[in-house]
C-alpha cells in the first residue's frame, strides 16, 4: 500500500527540484547517466507547478532541500559527509545546511516533559526558558534543577516527528531502489545502504535515550582528556522523547571576535580540536562525527566544548589501525606502503597491480605536498582518493567515509582559527604516538595475549569440538573417498590441544 504514496512523494520531491531550478545541478553534481537524468526530468518537470518554491535567497539545492521539509534537511546533513557519493563540491553546498525550524510552543514542550518524566515541570525545574534552539527534530530550552540550582539543557522532541520521518525515510528507499535500478554503475555506491545509514542515524536521534547513552559514553572516554569537556547526562530527568544534560558556558567557534576578546590562544585551540579529533577516533574508536562549529564551543578558560551527540562514529581497533598506517604513510609520503595497506585490509581488489594502484597515490599526493604547507587540504587530497579508489574498484565503506569526512570538516573549523595551520605537522604526534602504541611488538604481544585467553576460555569445549569435527571428517571421507582429509583433522587436534594447554595456563 505505500508505493502509490511513496510515488507521490517522489514526484513532490522531483517537482521541488525543478521548480527550484536543483534537478539540474543535482543531476550535474553527480554525474547520472542518461536513464537516471530522463526519469528524473519525467518525474519532476510535468508537474513543476506542484512543487514547493522555497526560499528564493537560498542556492537552488539548499533551497529545494529547505523547501522539502525536516527529514530532508537532515538527509541533506548526512549525505555532506558522504562526499564519494555525491561529490566533493555538493557535499560542501549541504554541509552548510541551516538544520534551523520555526520553534514550536512552550507549554507543548512543557507537555512532552510532564508526560515522559512523569511529573510537572513546576516540580522539576524553578524556570523553563522559551526555546534557545529549534532544529528539525528537536528544541532546547534552558532550565534550572528545582533541587540544587544547577543550570541544564533541556532537549525536547518535536510532536508527532516519528511519524512525518517514518513516511519519508520509506520513500527514500523507495528512491534507492529506482537509481540502483536504472543506473547500476551507482551499486558501488550502495544507495540502500546510505539510507539504511541515514535511518540508523535518524532513529538514534528520535530516540533521545540513545544520544545520552552517546552523550555519557563520550564522556566516560574523555574523561581524562586535558582542555576538553562533555556535558553531563542528567539519567534521572531523560527519556525517550526528553534529553537533560549539563549547561555548558562557553564561546561559538564561530565567533572569531569574542574569541579574541576573551584573550584565548586560536593557534592552540586550532591545534587542539584537530589533535583531540584524532584521539578519540584512534585511541577509543567513538568520536563526535559532526564537529562543525555550531556544535563546538570554548570556555573562557580555553577548553573545548563538545554539543550535540545525534551523530556519532565508532571503528573497530582493525579499522584504526588501517586508518592510522594510512593517513602515516600519506604524512610520510610513502604511498607504497599506503597501497600495501589498502590490498592488505582488503580494500582493493586483489587481482589489482600493487605497484599501479601506489603510482596513482603517489599522483594524488605529490601535488598536494608541494603546495606551500599551509595550503595543504585533507578536503582535496580525499577529494583526489576518492578518484582513484573507484578507479581501482574499492567498494565504499561508511565508517571510514563517516572519519574522513568529519576530519574535513575539522580541518575547515580548524582553519577557520588559524588559516595558517598546517594540518601534517598537527596531526603527527597524535598519529605517531598510536602507532608507537598500537603497532609494533607491544601491540603484538597484546594481541596474542588477547587471543590465547580467548582460546582459553574454550578450554573445555574443545574436546567435544575436536571429536564432533573428526567424526564429521571421517564422514565426509568415507562418503567421497577422500582419506587425504584426515591429516587436517589431526592438525585441527593439534591445535586445539596445544591452545587448550596455554589457555588453561593463563
Amino acid at each position: 500500500m505505500r508505493g502509490p504514496h511513496n510515488f507521490l512523494r517522489l514526484v513532490r520531491t522531483g517537482a521541488t527540484f525543478e521548480r527550484t531550478g536543483a534537478m539540474r545541478a543535482a543531476l550535474e553534481a553527480l554525474d547520472a547517466p542518461p536513464s537516471l537524468r530522463i526519469a528524473a526530468r519525467v518525474i519532476g518537470w510535468p508537474f513543476k507547478w506542484l512543487g514547493y518554491k522555497g526560499d528564493t535567497s537560498l542556492p537552488p539545492i539548499t533551497r529545494a532541500i529547505t523547501a522539502l521539509g525536516p527529514a530532508y534537511i537532515k538527509f541533506g546533513q548526512i549525505l555532506s559527509t558522504r562526499p564519494d557519493v555525491v561529490g566533493a563540491e555538493m557535499a560542501e553546498q549541504l554541509r552548510v545546511l541551516q538544520d534551523k525550524l520555526p520553534a514550536f510552543p512552550t507549554e507543548t514542550a512543557k507537555a512532552v516533559v510532564a508526560s515522559e518524566l512523569g511529573a510537572s515541570v513546576e516540580d522539576l525545574f524553578l524556570d523553563f526558558s522559551e526555546p534557545v534552539a529549534a532544529a528539525s527534530i528537536a528544541q532546547v530550552h534552558k532550565a534550572h534543577l528545582s533541587d540544587t540550582g544547577e543550570a541544564v539543557a533541556v532537549k525536547v522532541l518535536r510532536p508527532r516527528i516519528e511519524q512525518a520521518f517514518r513516511r519519508d525515510i520509506d520513500a527514500f528507499y523507495f528512491a534507492a531502489r529506482m537509481i540502483e535500478t536504472l543506473s547500476p554503475g551507482s551499486r558501488r555506491l550502495r544507495p540502500m545502504d546510505v539510507i539504511a545509514h541515514f535511518e540508523g542515524v535518524v532513529m538514534g536521534e528520535l530516540d533521545l535515550r540513545l544520544e545520552t547513552a552517546a552523550a555519557s559514553e563520550f564522556e566516560s572516554n574523555t574523561a581524562e582528556d586535558k582542555g576538553f569537556h562533555v556535558p553531563h547526562a542528567k539519567w534521572s530527568l531523560s527519556s525517550r522523547r526528553v534529553m537533560t544534560l549539563e549547561w555548558a558556558d562557553g564561546i561559538p567557534l564561530g565567533d572569531l571576535d569574542a574569541i579574541d576578546a576573551a584573550g584565548i590562544d586560536r593557534v592552540q585551540l586550532a591545534q587542539k580540536i584537530l589533535s583531540t579529533f584524532l584521539s578519540h577516533a584512534l585511541r577509543d574508536g567513538y568520536f563526535h562525527a559532526d564537529m562543525h562549529q555550531g556544535n563546538l564551543q570554548v570556555s573562557l578558560d580555553g577548553k573545548l566544548i563538545a554539543l550535540d551527540f545525534g551523530i556519532m562514529g565508532r571503528i573497530d581497533e582493525y579499522t584504526r589501525r588501517v586508518y592510522a598506517e594510512i593517513l602515516i604513510g600519506f604524512i610520510r609520503r610513502d604511498y607504497h606502503r599506503v597501497a600495501e595497506v589498502h590490498f592488505e585490509a582488503g580494500y582493493v581488489p586483489a587481482d589489482r597491480d600493487v605497484d599501479e594502484f601506489a603510482r596513482a597515490l603517489r599522483a594524488v599526493g605529490e601535488p598536494i605536498f608541494g603546495m606551500d604547507a599551509t595550503r595543504i587540504s585533507m578536503a582535496r587530497l580525499l577529494t583526489y582518493l576518492f578518484e582513484v579508489t573507484e578507479r581501482f574498484g574499492m567498494e565504499t565503506r561508511t565508517e571510514l567515509i563517516l572519519l574522513q569526512r568529519t576530519m574535513v570538516v575539522v580541518e575547515g573549523v580548524s582553519r577557520s582559527l588559524d588559516p595558517h595551520i598546517n594540518i601534517w605537522d598537527a596531526a603527527r604526534p597524535t598519529v605517531e604516538t598510536y602507532i608507537a602504541e598500537n603497532i609494533g611488538p607491544k601491540a603484538i604481544a597484546r594481541d596474542l595475549m588477547h587471543t590465547l585467553m580467548v582460546l582459553g576460555r574454550f578450554g573445555p569445549k574443545l574436546p567435544q569440538l575436536v571429536e564432533s569435527a573428526l567424526i564429521r571428517q571421517t564422514a565426509n571421507d568415507d562418503e567421497i573417498n577422500k582419506p587425504s582429509r584426515i591429516p587436517i583433522a589431526l592438525s585441527v587436534l593439534a591445535v586445539a590441544v596445544v591452545a587448550f594447554i596455554v589457555g588453561m595456563a593463563i
